[in-house]
């Protein structure tokens, strides 16, 4: 495959470094080298590093959500879904229960996810053990990410070596079910240009599912190297090991999730299983090019491994008090090696101030992945249908040889420049473009076995460039206020969110595109206390979704949604900390007729209401009181919308004592009143049941 998109972009990016060095001025002062101005401090995090520049968020125009390492361990949060819903706008998804997934404004997916601005879209748990925040931004914004994000994107922080101080902290916890943690963070100066960080978790995995659990431990070593006063290097790797029972739920009937079997395990012990192996390793290097130019350069070099195997409920029929399961086994490599080089400039021009942004990617993913149907001899097909027994008693089964097996190859290409204008003392001006070049070949072993006399030699190609736009209007009436106006949009190529769907049929077709149009309002009503609003529409032409009759296929569609985010965020008073937000959504298809008549669908895992508010207050210097409310209303398991999940409050509380500045205890307990509810579906039949009452105690150590 051609390279010259990559060599194009580089050059591009070495003449405007070069030019702008040229112009540098040698009065350089002291700043943070990866910003070029210096972070407030508000709430820990006054700018995003998802939005690349050192605007703070007041000035964005689009939602964003910071939720702090702080946050995540006060909250015994464990996982990116369990972050999530305390998040607006964003509702979890089951994810075969091997993989982080979730719905943004409307919008499921399994990839737009990232790490330290670099794309993160291999499917697995993330884990949170070396996080400093998770950024939400929410709404379609190619410029800055590339493809996908069409409701917007999810970006974990991780910790970095600094040579502040050294510290270690030990944190440990268990809770009802038998699940727990051991965690280490510790930092070490070695000198005053020079720190080391290690960051170590192991994790158990249980529930309340029965035959549910599971290990996972993890480790990043990160190191700093502050060249000189103009140069920072960082490089860091981690490591990833899980391995844990899948369990895809409980199915419905009669509508509904089936009753009274929230401990019922729908699968076979000892062959539901994910493993994964993930090495991460990243060079990152910020230089300050002058008072008003910087640059940065990150290259990454990821390879996972991963296994996924199971059996699933595909129907319950309590009539005759049989049901049915299907099954298969699944494998994937993947290597993937980033590039991304980003200018950062605050100048003059024309009179008036400018925040530039201009950038390059590259991206070479590869990717193989094979799948073998279960085989019961008894109906010689991969599904069977069986009497119901607690716990299942599952007829034996084998694995058929490979019923898909390809190999793709994606290589990406981008450069985007963006440009945040002060017109006055009142109005800001951002926009900014995206060009694109996406190329991916696939290849289908099994079709190339099978020859070309069908049409299909096996040997897939598409390519797709796209120019994405962004621009966003703000107008500060008071430098605490910000009220924008936005537009933006994104794509998604045809090959889907994994490069697994290519298809003869599907390797013409147009991209996926989303166009977010938003209107916001943010109010810093305090030094510490800020409440955004939101109103916004995001369509998608030309999208896919899993049909709700057979699972492994996909529809094509288009959709609509909008909707209504509010969050607040800070102190109420010195002693009331809260995080309180709501979203009010509404999606459906577009263009849907049946019977000559229109007949749009509402989106499926879409709740019209979802309401969350964590408050945390402090009697004193040794106690403090957490409490959580979360609402979920009524959502669609499937797009076919015959299956509902009922609406659910849950009520969360924890208590925190800190003995002295190196020892603290903690106890969470969740579900305090022991609802039983259903947060989260991958289809009609694959639907999750909420852990009832639960405690969690932790202790953490630091010294």
């Amino acid at each position: 495959m051609s390279k010259k998109p990559l060599f194009n972009a580089v050059s591009l990016a070495l003449l405007a470094t070069h030019t702008i060095c040229a112009q540098a001025t040698d009065n350089v002062a002291e700043a943070d080298l990866e910003h070029i101005t210096v972070r407030g401090a508000f709430f820990g995090q006054h700018v995003a590093d998802a939005v690349k520049t050192p605007t703070l968020l007041i000035n964005v125009p689009q939602s964003v959500s910071i939720i702090s390492a702080q946050q995540i361990s006060e909250q015994a949060l464990f996982s990116v879904a369990d972050v999530m819903q305390y998040t607006p706008g964003v509702s979890i998804g089951l994810g075969e229960d091997h993989r982080d997934q979730v719905t943004i404004r409307g919008q499921n997916t399994t990839a737009d996810f990232f790490v330290d601005g670099l794309r993160d879209d291999v499917q697995y748990f993330r884990p949170l053990y070396n996080l400093q925040r998770v950024e939400v931004l929410r709404g379609a914004n190619a410029l800055l990410f590339g493809r996908g994000g069409g409701g917007g994107v999810i970006n974990r922080v991780t910790k970095v070596a600094d040579t502040d101080a050294s510290f270690t902290a030990f944190n440990a916890g268990i809770d009802t079910f038998g699940a727990g943690s051991v965690s280490v963070d510790t930092n070490q100066v070695i000198d005053k240009d020079q720190a080391f960080r290690f960051n170590g978790v192991f994790d158990a995995i249980d529930n309340h599912r029965d035959f549910k659990d599971g290990e996972r431990f993890a480790l990043n070593p990160t190191y700093s190297w502050q060249v000189n006063d103009d140069t920072l290097m960082r490089l860091s790797y981690e490591y990833v090991d899980d391995d844990r029972v899948v369990d895809r739920g409980i199915p419905s009937s009669d509508g509904a999730p089936l009753d009274n079997m929230q401990e019922t395990f729908f699968g076979k012990p000892g062959f539901n299983n994910t493993t994964l192996q993930a090495h991460i390793a990243k060079v990152r290097v910020a230089h300050r090019l002058s008072n008003d130019w910087s640059a940065n350069a990150t290259l990454q070099y990821a390879d996972y491994d991963k296994l996924y195997q199971n059996l699933y409920p595909v129907n319950f029929d309590a009539a005759a008090g049989t049901v049915t399961l299907d099954g298969y086994k699944d494998t994937t490599t993947r290597q993937n090696t980033l590039l991304q080089i980003n200018l950062v400039g605050q100048i003059e021009g024309f009179g008036l101030p400018h925040t530039l942004l201009a950038g390059v990617e590259y991206g070479d993913q590869d990717t193989h992945n094979d799948r073998r149907d279960a085989f019961f001899a008894q109906t010689e097909d991969d599904q069977i249908t069986f009497a119901f027994s607690n716990p299942l008693i599952v007829p034996d089964m084998s694995l058929t040889e490979p019923v898909r097996d390809r190999a793709s190859n994606v290589n990406f290409a981008s450069v985007f420049l963006q440009d945040e204008i002060s017109l006055s003392e009142h109005w800001i001006l951002v926009a900014g473009l995206r060009y694109d070049n996406f190329d991916i070949d696939v290849a289908d072993q099994i079709e190339v076995e099978n020859g070309a006399e069908d049409g299909n030699n096996g040997q897939l190609t598409s390519t797709d460039t796209k120019v994405s736009p962004r621009v966003g209007l703000i107008y500060k009436p008071l430098e605490s206020v910000s009220m924008y106006a936005s537009y933006s949009k994104s794509f998604l190529p045809r090959s889907g969110d994994q490069f697994l769907t290519l298809s003869l049929t599907s390797q013409a077709l147009d991209a996926e595109e989303f166009e977010n149009r938003e209107l916001g309002i943010k109010w810093n009503l305090s030094e510490t206390l800020t409440v955004n609003a939101a109103l916004f529409e995001v369509e998608r032409e030309n999208g896919t979704t899993q049909d709700p009759n057979n699972p492994e296929r996909t529809l094509l569609t288009g959709t609509k949604t909008s909707g209504v985010e509010l969050q607040l965020v800070g102190q109420l008073t010195p002693a009331w900390n809260i995080n309180a937000g709501y979203s009010n959504l509404d999606g459906h298809e577009l263009g849907r007729v049946s019977e000559g008549l229109l007949a749009n669908r509402s989106l499926a895992q879409l709740p019209e209401h979802m309401f969350s508010v964590w408050n945390q207050y402090t009697f004193n210097a040794q106690w403090r009181l957490g409490v959580g409310v979360m609402y979920q209303s009524e959502q669609f398991a499937t797009l076919n919308n015959a299956v509902e999940l009922p609406d659910f409050w849950r009520v969360d509380t924890a208590l925190y004592y800190h003995h002295s500045d190196k020892l603290k205890f903690q106890l969470n307990i969740d579900n305090i009143f022991d609802e039983d509810y259903y947060p989260s579906a991958h289809n009609a039949n694959n639907i999750a049941t909420g852990e009832p009452l639960n405690a969690r105690l932790s202790v953490q150590y630091q010294y």
